[in-house]
């Protein structure tokens, strides 16, 4: 089953390109956001029902290269990036290669034992880089374009790329929310608020998947202090023996 929901979040993943290629980017976006979703459910779903696996740790990285490295890299080549010429083409290929290197490196650490650093990642996730990256497209669909007239995408497509990929090769702790701990009574109100967020997606859907990319990258450099305050209270003076944990 974890298998199965992988090679589907492949499926939509590859079918985001063709939505690309016909210049339906609406489609395109969404796409990818259903296999961002499809990628969370095969890893929890394997854990839930004990159904882990080499086979599927490995096809589950393979996937997100397709999902969230290649399929967004044509998106934004297909709709701006391709009229930067060979420049646009490099700026492709180093985040896709980014991507590739970012799971690589997920591969490696993720046998360690777990510990506090559960909360956090090395780095931002390819799953969330393949959706940032795509942030002057979802701006450009939502409202909030209209606020910047003068935008000029030609550079901010680049830039985007280049930040993203630097960032899902470095280091810097990002919030993972695998452990959200809250007390019992609270539970009813978070089942509302994620209820609601799903509610609010569908009905506006690019303007709040704007919102929450903006409120992502700005959490960035939230839980990079957070991390170093915690590490801090733990008295750890070095990484060498306590890396940061990095499960997708």
């Amino acid at each position: 089953l974890p298998n199965t929901l992988t090679l589907i979040g492949v499926c939509i993943g590859l079918s985001s390109i063709k939505f690309a290629l016909d210049a339906k980017f609406e489609l395109s976006i969404i796409a990818i956001l259903f296999a961002a979703m499809f990628d969370v459910l095969d890893g929890r779903v394997a854990r839930l029902i004990k159904g882990t696996s080499l086979v599927g740790k490995e096809l589950d990285s393979l996937a997100d290269v397709i999902s969230f490295g290649v399929a967004p890299a044509f998106i934004m080549y297909f709709w701006k990036l391709n009229t930067l010429g060979r420049f646009g083409w490099l700026v492709c290929l180093i985040y896709v290669i980014c991507v590739a290197l970012r799971l690589a490196r997920f591969n490696v650490n993720s046998d360690e034992e777990p510990s506090w650093k559960d909360n956090f990642f090395e780095g931002m996730p390819s799953p969330a880089g393949g959706i940032i990256v795509l942030f002057p497209l979802i701006l450009s669909f939502s409202e909030f374009g209209k606020f910047f007239p003068e935008i000029n995408y030609d550079l901010l497509v680049p830039i985007f790329f280049i930040s993203v990929s630097v960032l899902l090769i470095s280091t810097i702790p990002t919030y993972s929310f695998k452990k959200i701990v809250i007390p019992r009574s609270m539970t009813k109100f978070l089942l509302f608020g994620i209820v609601l967020f799903f509610g609010a997606l569908l009905v506006y859907t690019f303007k709040i998947l704007a919102v929450s990319s903006f409120v992502y990258l700005c959490l960035i450099p939230i839980s990079y202090f957070h991390f170093k305050k915690i590490k801090k209270e733990k008295n750890i003076t070095s990484d060498k023996d306590e890396g940061l944990e990095d499960i997708l």
